[in-house]
């Protein structure tokens, strides 16, 4: 008998192996159902024939849709359909600016070189305004504006002189503009931090670990990288609020054997999130991958015993996130995406996000900046001044357009979560200069190894449902994804 006197249609959806006796369906618009492979058999030759109440499910979360009328699911797949590809509809929302090269660290795993001084190493004020000018011409209904570096604090000036540009700017017409500045903290000022206040400037810095750890990483001559961060982020704290700043970390071959100290290091400063990030293949980075490097299994050793440690944070009421697991739950399990760039189908560098660099050009991702550091500037889509509409249009977007789409991509056309990303051309041309197999990349490699594993823990969450399941919807959550 069909359900409902009707025979539901199968949409698009991918089956990823969870194990022998479970199967994750993920719709195209990023949930996920998880069913026994008999039951996705009973779906694929005859879904009325599954019980009712997986009917349901099946259609509450887009894999299935009914024959008949069902305006209101129908609308609601349309337009969740339409949120999840309209990240960069109205024109690039997230507007990288990187003020100066000038630096006084020397990570071994720095994807650009650095500057000791700015001179010849920064824009200039008429660069930075034909910057803003650009920013502003986005038809985007929000925009976010993140200073990097080098470190943009060395050139206070610059970070003012363009955040004034942009709140005050002629085009602006009642658009929210959130400010982010990427920092050691090593220059941050009590009056620089009052000064933020005024505009709701959020700060970003980078804790690798414990002082041995984070100082072994990411030297400076005085030897106390550490604790001038930590003293940038405490008086961050005093002065805007433990709101006001996020930390993330850079993986290294010494970092993996030592995830547990890591998170407590963060829990111990009183952060409430933190990004385990693997270590780069991109630019500057690619010349000691030898003595930093590592595979993608031995990062997730490393991951998964981080995460079991946030989560054991969080069991005592102490709050921390992991970004990368947030990012990946959104994506499988949350209402609307949040709309991370990395995780967009088709590729959404050049379309979503642009770079303003130092050097006087723009560019499709902070990547693709890295690997002109590096000597391949086939990424570049013009110089800062250049009208929008042209830099969208250049043959660096262009190429992206084309490569960074699942469906014109054989491995990524087979893969399970091809509504979840998508190929990444500047990652093809990372580690040889030319484009590699879709499936061989770091991009590719890392986000099947997330994906699987956060579906791996979804299920555990399903058979033992206790604070993990509570805190991964929230997560999951574009209102949790935090700065």
């Amino acid at each position: 008998m069909k359900f409902g006197g009707y025979a539901p249609e199968i949409r698009s959806f991918e089956v990823h192996q969870i194990n022998e006796t479970l199967m994750a369906c993920l719709s195209p618009v990023g949930e996920v159902v998880f069913l026994s492979p008999i039951e996705v058999e009973q779906l694929l030759r005859d879904p009325a024939g599954l019980p009712a109440a997986t009917v349901r499910e099946l259609k509450s979360r887009h894999v299935l849709k009914s024959a008949g009328n069902s305006p209101g699911l129908d609308r609601l797949y349309a337009a969740r359909l339409s949120a999840k590809r309209s990240i960069a509809a109205n024109g690039p929302e997230l507007h990288i600016l990187v003020p100066t090269l000038q630096c006084a660290h020397s990570c071994q795993y720095c994807q650009v070189s650095r500057a000791i001084d700015s001179e010849g190493f920064s824009l200039t004020q008429d660069q930075l305004l034909m910057a803003c000018d650009t920013i502003m011409d986005s038809g985007a209904s929000t925009l976010t504006v993140e200073f990097q570096g080098g470190d943009p604090l060395n050139r206070f000036d610059l970070v003012e002189f363009g955040i004034e540009a942009l709140a005050h700017h002629h085009n602006r017409r009642g658009r929210p503009v959130r400010f982010v500045i990427a920092s050691t903290l090593h220059q941050l000022t009590a009056d620089m931090c009052r000064y933020f206040a005024q505009y709701d400037v959020k700060l970003s810095t980078s804790i690798d670990g414990p002082a041995w750890l984070h100082n072994k990483n990411r030297p400076i001559p005085s030897r106390d990288s550490y604790d001038r961060t930590v003293a940038g982020i405490k008086l961050a704290v005093e002065v805007l609020g433990s709101e006001s700043i996020s930390a993330l970390m850079t993986t290294t071959k010494t970092s993996l054997d030592h995830p547990e100290d890591i998170v407590d290091e963060y829990v111990s400063l009183g952060l409430h999130e933190i990004f385990l990030r693997p270590l780069s293949h991109y630019g500057f980075a690619r010349r000691n991958l030898g003595l930093l490097g590592y595979t993608t299994n031995a990062f997730m050793a490393f991951y998964r015993r981080a995460l079991d440690r946030i989560l054991w944070w969080n069991d005592r009421g102490v709050p921390i996130r992991e970004v990368h697991a947030s990012l990946v739950l959104n994506k499988l399990i949350g209402s609307f995406d949040a709309g991370y760039v990395d995780l967009q189908s088709p590729n959404a560098a050049g379309s979503a996000v642009l770079v303003y660099n130092y050097d006087g050009h723009v560019y499709p991702s902070d990547e693709a900046r890295m690997l002109a550091e590096a000597g391949d500037t086939s990424f570049r889509m013009g110089l800062i001044g250049t009208p929008l509409t042209t830099l969208l249009a250049s043959e660096a977007a262009q190429r992206i357009a084309r490569e960074g789409s699942a469906d014109a991509d054989q491995a990524c056309k087979a893969c399970s979560f091809k509504h979840h990303c998508a190929p990444s051309p500047v990652d093809a041309a990372s580690l040889s200069g030319t484009a590699r197999p879709t499936a061989s990349t770091e991009h590719c490699l890392r986000s099947k190894a997330l994906f699987g594993e956060m579906l791996q823990r979804l299920v555990a969450t399903r058979e033992c449902v206790g604070s993990a399941e509570v805190v991964f919807h929230a997560w999951a959550s574009p209102a949790g994804q935090g700065s």
